[in-house]
């Protein structure tokens, strides 16, 4: 009998999901790694296509497997599993791939990882699917538990988003976390998009802001302006975070400024910082030492204008020292799952209440850093509430010398100063809270979802 050969795209993508499975390591960071960077072109993005995929499908690749098990109440074996998951996607979500070949080479990786015997029953699910024995299930989006299983998310928190934001918000939410984000740049110079279109890379205006652009075509990380530093890779929500932390002139005297980056890595909010304010002393401090090595890297062509440090965002040295603090804090990440799919496989909802203990400890430490008159801008890539409001509201409740700011002004200003594009401006006002907190909504926006606060230390 003839050997199934496994594709090194098929191969690696089972290797990461087994490995985010057993919660040792993220898929980002994996589809980053030198082994998906050893792969040819071709079958890195087949790579990262199966591995997302994947992980986005997954709660309903899980729902349709199970119901065509001989004993669907039966335990598998995680590399059965993971083989059928993988398997599954491609035949129900990935058009081009032959049957054969998502089937042949699915039964294969689960005979290398030594079940034997589980592999015929892999060979027997995938084919009913392939036959279209799952072609009964029907998949509505009228209640939030409908809407959970047809766009793959965790039944608790539709339930949460629908509650919170209402069940259209909550499926505008859903449908971007399935789908491939936008490949956004931010742009040191509009005079950059010439010499990005003469490599052939096609960009479109962001939502929002000026300087940034969605890549329509091309590679910008191939080009000299990307490997020089003039083009970035970054969300444009995380680019907002920090244009509205760079306060413009006539807001904070520039010359001599003191600014703090609290949660600095990996520094694509430092880097806008700093061109946003060039009189500046700006510290980005980062508690894990590996990330603090990768700062420095990433900061070195500032010079000393940006001073890295070793810190605990949630017990910083000294009271009343800088102008403006950016506290862009660790979260659940739940505005991310286009990006990050895993996060909703590994979140859990008790896991909120250690998070926002987290948050309301670096914001509290935030308001003590900054002087009387200086801001500090709170924010998160969260859609809960436990992350965001209330913990502002619970640290403000005990601080009676800060208040918070109506971010409407600063949004002004940004249009003023050219930061904002009118279009932008007008969008973004009617994302305000009452609060006069920005939100920003994955499938509302292009881009992540962003809590966002500003507050004033009034003496």
């Amino acid at each position: 009998m003839q050997t199934t050969t496994v594709s090194p795209a098929r191969k690696t993508a089972f290797k990461i999901l087994l490995t985010v499975e057993r919660g040792l390591s993220h898929s980002d960071d994996l589809l980053r790694g030198k082994t998906v960077n050893a792969l040819s072109a071709t079958d890195r993005n087949l790579a990262t296509a199966l591995v997302l995929g994947t992980l986005r499908w997954q709660i309903q690749l899980d729902s349709q497997l199970q119901a065509l098990l001989s004993r669907p109440h039966a335990k598998l074996d995680l590399e059965a599993r993971i083989a059928l998951r993988l398997g599954a996607f491609q035949l129900l979500h990935l058009d081009r791939i032959p049957a054969r070949a998502a089937i042949d080479e699915s039964v294969e990786l689960t005979k290398e990882a030594g079940h034997h015997f589980a592999s015929g029953m892999v060979n027997a699910v995938l084919r009913k699917l392939a036959s279209g024995e799952a072609s009964h299930f029907r998949f509505s989006e009228e209640t939030p538990e409908e809407l959970s299983l047809a766009q793959a998310h965790p039944a608790w928190m539709v339930e949460r988003w629908a509650s919170i934001y209402g069940l259209d918000s909550a499926r505008a939410i859903c449908h971007h976390g399935q789908s491939q984000p936008a490949l956004m740049i931010r742009l040191e110079s509009l005079a950059l998009e010439e010499e990005l279109a003469a490599t052939g890379v096609r960009l479109e205006p962001g939502e929002m802001l000026s300087a940034a652009r969605t890549v329509v075509s091309g590679d910008p990380g191939a080009t000299v302006a990307f490997r020089e530093g003039r083009v970035r890779l970054q969300d444009e929500g995380s680019q907002l975070v920090a244009e509205i932390a760079s306060l413009s002139e006539g807001k904070l005297n520039q010359k001599g400024a003191s600014v703090l980056d609290a949660c600095a890595a990996p520094g694509g909010k430092t880097l806008i910082l700093a061109e946003r304010m060039p009189q500046a002393r700006i510290v980005a401090s980062e508690l894990s030492p590996q990330r603090l090595a990768q700062l420095r890297k990433r900061l070195a062509s500032l010079g000393d204008r940006v001073e890295c440090r070793l810190a605990d965002a949630t017990s910083l040295a000294g009271d009343s020292i800088y102008d403006v603090v950016l506290a862009d804090v660790p979260c659940s990440g739940t505005g991310t799952l286009s990006r990050n799919p895993e996060i909703r496989h590994r979140l859990r909802l008790e896991d909120l209440p250690r998070q926002a203990g987290r948050q309301r400890a670096i914001l509290s430490s935030a308001l003590r850093a900054v002087r009387p008159g200086g801001r500090v801008v709170y924010s998160t890539c969260s859609l809960e509430p436990e992350e965001n409001d209330e913990v502002v509201a619970a640290v403000l409740a005990q601080f009676p010398h800060a208040r918070t700011v109506s971010l409407k002004a600063r949004i002004d200003e940004m249009l003023s100063d050219g930061v904002l594009a009118a279009s932008g401006a007008e969008r973004l006002r009617n994302s305000l809270t009452v609060e006069g907190f920005l939100r920003l909504l994955p499938g509302v926006f292009r881009t992540d979802g962003f809590f966002i606060a500003m507050m004033e230390k009034t003496s």
